[in-house]
């Protein structure tokens, strides 16, 4: 089966004076296959958010080793590491990281900036269309509720047609209701065949994936799959 993530004994130590290192995660070793929905789970200082910016390549200082579709990204260059992380993942943040007074489709328009393609305008409609919100389009997202936004936010990471969707704490700033509609997209857009890694402290929002990780103290303590 092919491994969209294929991280091994990684390593990662932040030693900001070079007198106290501290140590982030200790021997991670971590396997997502194409198609799977993890779920990482753990406390505030566990780990999780360092191994998720190693998983979204917005950090190469870590020893040990990770590919990502098979290719090792310790060593690539800046240039190359970008074009990678923009063609093969999508982000999705609690932040939701939207332009306020833009339209939902120049949102969703964003990742095509500096690759745009005679298809962009078709290709932000149907992911529109598939978070639906497709008779929302002209709308600016300061129109929207929190809900919506996300769904938005989701439909540009969608965009580029990514191999890895990597959601961080994605309805930390949303209501019960909306939390658990955004979670039942995320299902529905695993079931269409993408790879999903969710980073998140809620158990309720954790049970939506297929396989649970935990961390604690940057190791990995616990794994469960349904």
């Amino acid at each position: 089966m092919h491994k969209v993530i294929d991280i091994k004994n990684l390593q990662k130590t932040y030693d900001a004076n070079g007198k106290n290192p501290t140590t982030a995660l200790s021997g991670i070793n971590l396997s997502v296959n194409e198609g799977d929905f993890v779920a990482i789970m753990g406390r505030s200082g566990s780990g999780k958010s360092s191994l998720m910016h190693v998983i979204g390549l917005l950090d190469q200082h870590f020893e040990g080793d990770y590919l990502l579709n098979g290719v090792s990204v310790r060593e690539l260059s800046q240039s190359k590491l970008s074009d990678l992380r923009s063609s093969e993942i999508g982000f999705v943040f609690q932040q939701f990281n939207l332009l306020k007074r833009r339209t939902v489709l120049q949102n969703v328009l964003l990742p095509t900036v500096y690759r745009p393609a005679s298809d962009d305008i078709e290709r932000a409609k149907e992911a529109i269309k598939r978070v639906g919100l497709e008779n929302r389009i002209d709308h600016r997202t300061n129109e929207l509720s929190g809900g919506q936004i996300q769904r938005v936010a989701i439909a540009r990471a969608l965009m580029m047609k990514p191999s890895l969707l990597l959601a961080d704490e994605p309805t930390g700033n949303l209501d019960t209701k909306s939390a658990n509609s955004i979670m039942r997209l995320f299902r529905e857009v695993n079931q269409q065949g993408t790879t999903i890694v969710l980073i998140t402290h809620e158990e309720e929002i954790a049970k939506y994936a297929d396989r649970t990780i935990r961390i604690r103290d940057g190791k990995i303590t616990e794994e469960a799959s349904k």
